[in-house]
C-alpha cells in the first residue's frame, strides 16, 4: 500500500490537490481511498471518500471510556455525561485523524491518500503516536501488569492502592491501535506532498516543511505549485502578477528535488472534469521520487576510535539547534520542531564526544563505553 500525506500552507489548496491526486490513480484502475475532513469538489468517481468527523469522534471514544471506567467512577461518586453535552476538546481533531488514518489503512487499498491540516498542525499529529507511546511506557510500565497477582501485597507494602487493571488494559490497548498508526506513517511506501502557491512567503514555508518533515522521519514525495496564471497575458496588471509568481515558482524548482506545476482554472473546480484538468501531467502517485532523510551510524572506531550518527536535517542552522543525551534518547531541537529521538542498540553503549551541522546534515559523535562495549573492539 502506499500513502501520500498532502499538506502544505492554509489556504494552498490542499483538498483540492488531494483530491485531484486520488482521482488521477483511480482512473489508471488503482484502488484508492481519499480521507478527508473537507468538501471535496467533485463526486471523485472511483474513489471511497471517508470522512473526517472529529466532533463524532471525541463522543463517541468518551463516552466509550466512561463505559469501561463505569465502576471506578461510581465508587468516586462521578455524575456521567451524557453524549448531548459533549463538545469536541482541543486536541480532538488530531486524534480523530489518526484513528481514521489507521482504520483507513486497515482496509489496505491500493493507494490511501490523506488530506491533512496545514503543516505545523499536520506535523504535531504524525508526531503524536510515538511520542503517546513513549509517555504510555513511562507511566504504565507494561511489565508491572505481569505483577498484577502481586498487587495486593505490594498495595499493602507501599501503603497506596495500585492501578486497577482495566487502567493497564486500556494503555495497552491505545498503545496497540497507536503503534498501528505509527507504522503506516514510518512505513517506506508513506511520502508528503506540499502543496503551495508560488508567492513571497512560499520558500520560507517549505524550508521550514522540509525540515519537520526529516525530523519525524517522513519522506517528501513532491512540491506542487497550485494555482499557476497563464504565463502570456495581453493584461499588463495580470501579467505583472505572472511575472512575480514566475520568480517565486523559479525560486521552489532550483531548491527542491521535484516541483509539480498545476494551472489556476480561473474559478474553484466545480466536478470531476476540473480534477482531471488539474492532473496536469504531474508524477502519479505510483512514481514516486521520495526525497528521503535517511540518518545513518558510520563506524569510525578503527580510524579515529568513534562512531559518527548523521542526521539529514535539510535548512537547520546552528541558531535554535539543541540536542541532550537522556539515557538512550537524544532530545533534539530544530527551529520550531523538537523530537525525542531513541538512539540506535550500538550507540547506547557509547557516550556523547560532539557534534557539528554542516550543509544540513547534524554529525553527532560517540566514542564507545569501555564499561559497556565488547572486549577486542
Amino acid at each position: 500500500m502506499r500513502t501520500v500525506l498532502v499538506t502544505g500552507p492554509g489556504g494552498a489548496g490542499r483538498t483540492t490537490v488531494a483530491a485531484a491526486t486520488a482521482l488521477a490513480a483511480a482512473r489508471r484502475g488503482t484502488r484508492v481511498t481519499l480521507l478527508t475532513a473537507d468538501r471535496v469538489p467533485g463526486e471523485l468517481s472511483g474513489v471511497t471518500v471517508r470522512r473526517i468527523d472529529a466532533a463524532a469522534h471525541f463522543r463517541t471514544e468518551l463516552l466509550a471510556f466512561q463505559d469501561r471506567a463505569g465502576a471506578a467512577l461510581d465508587l468516586l461518586g462521578a455524575a456521567r455525561l451524557d453524549a448531548e453535552e459533549l463538545t469536541e476538546l482541543p486536541g480532538a481533531e488530531q486524534l480523530a485523524l489518526l484513528s481514521a488514518l489507521r482504520e483507513a489503512a486497515a482496509e489496505g487499498p491500493d493507494l490511501l491518500v490523506v488530506d491533512l491540516p496545514p503543516t505545523d498542525r499536520a506535523l504535531a499529529a504524525l508526531a503524536l503516536p510515538e511520542q503517546l507511546r513513549r509517555y504510555l511506557r513511562r507511566l504504565l510500565p507494561p511489565e508491572r501488569q505481569a505483577a498484577r497477582s502481586l498487587r495486593p501485597v505490594l498495595a499493602q507494602l507501599a501503603g497506596v492502592p495500585m492501578p486497577a487493571q482495566w487502567l493497564y488494559e486500556t494503555a495497552a490497548r491505545w498503545d496497540l491501535e497507536l503503534a498501528a498508526v505509527q507504522a503506516v506513517v514510518a512505513d517506506p511506501g508513506t511520502t508528503v506532498r506540499l502543496v503551495v502557491e508560488p508567492g513571497p512567503a512560499a520558500a520560507d514555508a517549505l524550508r521550514t516543511a522540509r525540515l519537520g518533515i526529516a525530523l519525524h522521519g517522513l519522506a517528501l514525495d513532491a512540491v506542487v505549485a497550485n494555482r499557476l496564471l497563464p504565463a502570456e497575458t495581453p493584461d499588463p496588471w495580470l501579467a505583472g502578477l505572472v511575472a512575480q509568481q514566475r520568480k517565486h515558482l523559479d525560486e521552489l524548482t532550483g531548491e527542491f528535488t521535484a516541483v509539480h506545476e498545476v494551472a489556476h482554472l480561473g474559478r474553484d473546480p466545480r466536478g470531476d472534469d476540473d480534477l482531471e484538468r488539474l492532473d496536469g501531467g504531474w508524477r502519479g502517485p505510483n512514481e514516486t521520487c521520495a526525497e528521503a532523510a535517511r540518518w545513518t551510524v558510520e563506524d569510525r572506531i578503527a580510524e579515529d576510535g568513534v562512531l559518527v550518527w548523521h542526521l539529514v536535517l535539510p535548512g537547520a542552522v546552528k541558531d535554535g539547534l539543541a540536542l541532550v543525551r537522556r539515557g538512550d534518547e537524544l532530545l533534539l531541537t530544530v527551529g520550531p520542531f523538537r523530537r525525542i529521538v531513541p538512539l540506535p542498540s550500538a550507540l547506547r553503549r557509547c557516550t556523547v564526544t560532539g557534534a557539528g551541522l554542516t550543509d544540513g546534515v547534524l554529525d553527532v559523535r560517540f566514542a564507545p563505553d569501555p564499561e559497556l562495549w565488547p572486549r577486542g573492539r
